[in-house]
């Protein structure tokens, strides 16, 4: 059942950003960006600070190395992404952004294999990691790729823009997107094979999907939203910002009220059994 939620989520994720990048025209395309993009700011660094990372502390591993795997991860999502490796771009035309025109067609132009090479290991990367916080619990799992998924669906958008801005058909830009989703299916089958063995080192593994969220958000995404300064701008950034965090907030919340009332009946029924136990016990040696 587990491998099911593992291949069903990551299979979603290619497939959502994809088909929402084909249905929609390149202007609304535009704006659906801007406010994802605050969106899943919001709920990358919820999901990292509220639920995941939390989660890695409470088991038995001494934080002071959590804490090493978490400064490590970040600078192992650096080094990627200065090779070009784990590239989170969500710039196209008309975008506001300050680059000139035609930018993002020369990005494409020269670079557009190597912006899809760079998108497909950081889908395998994902996938992975989904595949990680679905062997920790399906809870874990089900937010940790529903945060992936809100911070694909921009990235996979912006890139169906760059590659039409460079002159790739709708349908060619497509393909290759489609191309690069499923590469988060593989390395969640793949993972889900490869982790099990190692349970012990889960921990380690969600540290590390908390580190990638961080630092997509810190690095790639609030730079862009630092861009925009004005008033009505700003205001809706802080808007989708909090509506992200206000909903990994509101799930962990009603996931960890879950689990106490499971764990208070729980502790309450074995209680009983124990009280009941000594008067079973008078039966029989009566």
């Amino acid at each position: 059942m587990t491998l099911t939620y593992i291949m069903a989520t990551t299979l979603f994720g290619g497939l959502a950003s994809v088909l929402l990048a084909a249905g929609l025209s390149a202007p609304l395309l535009s704006l659906i960006v801007r406010h994802l993009v605050s969106l899943s700011t919001g709920v990358l660094l919820g999901t990292a600070l509220l639920h995941v990372l939390p989660e890695a502390f409470e088991s038995d591993v001494a934080p002071q190395a959590l804490f090493l795997t978490l400064l490590g991860g970040l600078m192992f999502f650096f080094l990627l992404e200065k090779a070009e490796l784990y590239r989170h771009g969500h710039h196209h035309e008309h975008d506001h952004h300050d680059h000139h025109h035609g930018f993002d067609a020369e990005q494409a132009g020269r670079g557009g294999w190597s912006v899809l090479v760079g998108d497909s290991i950081h889908n395998f990367c994902d996938g992975v990691l989904i595949a990680a916080a679905f062997l920790v619990d399906t809870q874990v799992g089900l937010i940790t790729a529903m945060a992936i998924i809100a911070h694909e669906i921009p990235q996979e958008v912006g890139d169906y823009i760059v590659l039409i801005n460079a002159g790739f058909s709708r349908a060619r830009a497509l393909v290759y997107n489609l191309i690069s989703g499923m590469a988060a299916v593989v390395g969640g089958v793949l993972g889900y094979f490869l982790i099990e063995p190692w349970q012990h080192l889960l921990p380690y593994l969600m540290v590390i999907a908390a580190s990638s969220f961080i630092y997509v958000a810190v690095a790639d995404l609030i730079p862009q939203l630092q861009k925009r300064l004005h008033l009505r701008d700003t205001a809706l950034q802080i808007v989708w910002l909090a509506v992200g965090l206000g909903f990994i907030a509101l799930i962990t919340g009603s996931l960890h009220g879950h689990d106490h009332e499971h764990g208070h009946a729980h502790d309450h029924e074995h209680g009983h059994a124990e009280v009941a136990s000594p008067s079973a016990s008078s039966a029989q040696g009566q």
